[in-house]
């Protein structure tokens, strides 16, 4: 079986880039050009469209994993774990944390798949032992 939403109908062509300002050139408040600073952010474009976007968010000595969302056309076709990846490969060594809304068991498969262990609602990757 295979079509959308069954897992089997991976992007054809992802390619990722950071996020910068000219992103947001258009925004009507200042609050998103603020929002890019000191921060990660990471833009999936599946076959020619934006398909995902993420945020990593330094916290100290961590990084958080504070806004991620896919576009609907994109889910189950790799976007995520992509997205995922790429903020765990810019934080590292830190560890990084996220939050997951309760009840969201596809993202809790994501996180758990990729590495993260949590409590059901909390999650980190890369803390020591």
């Amino acid at each position: 079986m295979s079509g959308p939403g069954t897992g089997t109908d991976r992007c054809r062509a992802l390619s990722i880039r950071v996020a910068g300002p000219d992103d947001w050139a258009d925004a009507p408040e200042q609050r998103w050009r603020d929002r890019l600073a000191g921060t990660h952010n990471v833009i999936v474009d599946a076959d020619g469209r934006a398909a995902g976007m993420a945020t990593g968010f330094p916290r100290g000595d961590a990084v958080e994993l504070g806004t991620m969302w896919v576009a609907p056309h994109a889910r189950r076709r790799g976007v995520g774990e992509a997205l995922v990846r790429a903020i765990l490969a810019w934080a590292a060594p830190r560890p990084v944390t996220l939050q997951v809304a309760a009840g969201n068991r596809e993202a809790t498969s994501l996180y758990r798949r990729l590495g993260f262990t949590g409590d059901g609602r909390l999650f980190s990757a890369g803390l020591p032992g």
